[in-house]
């Protein structure tokens, strides 16, 4: 018999759709694209062995998306003094809703990251 929550997720859909979130925290000490390379690799490794797994591996990579391209903006500001504040708003986001989102994961609970531009739909 699996493990499933409440939710219906069962536990191998709650332990990738978590390495997905995470993924990106691990990347973050590479090379500095690997925090949006690791969970687009979850994502396309495993989205078609769980609907829960694409849904939330689609918000990992969306949300990674994101951050790279305020990343982006927030280096180019930098040659204002706003840049800087921006990047370190920008690393708190990329630090802080991953975790959240893994222990959401992990309980199989959905999560809509915020501040999002859902490229992938």
């Amino acid at each position: 018999m699996t493990d499933v929550t409440a939710g219906g997720v069962s536990a191998e859909g709650r332990k990738w759709a978590t390495i997905c979130h995470l993924s990106a925290l691990v990347g973050l000490l590479g090379n500095g694209i690997g925090f949006l390379l690791g969970p687009l690799i979850v994502w396309l490794w495993k989205r078609d062995t769980d609907p829960y797994i694409e849904e939330q591996g689609r918000e990992a990579v969306n949300f990674q998306i994101t951050m790279f391209i305020a990343a982006l903006i927030s280096g180019v500001l930098s040659i204002i003094v706003i840049g800087f504040f921006l990047l370190g708003i920008v690393a708190l986001l990329m630090i802080i809703f991953p975790i959240m989102a893994g222990i959401k994961a992990d309980k199989g609970e959905h999560y809509r990251y915020p501040l999002t531009i859902r490229f992938l739909k």
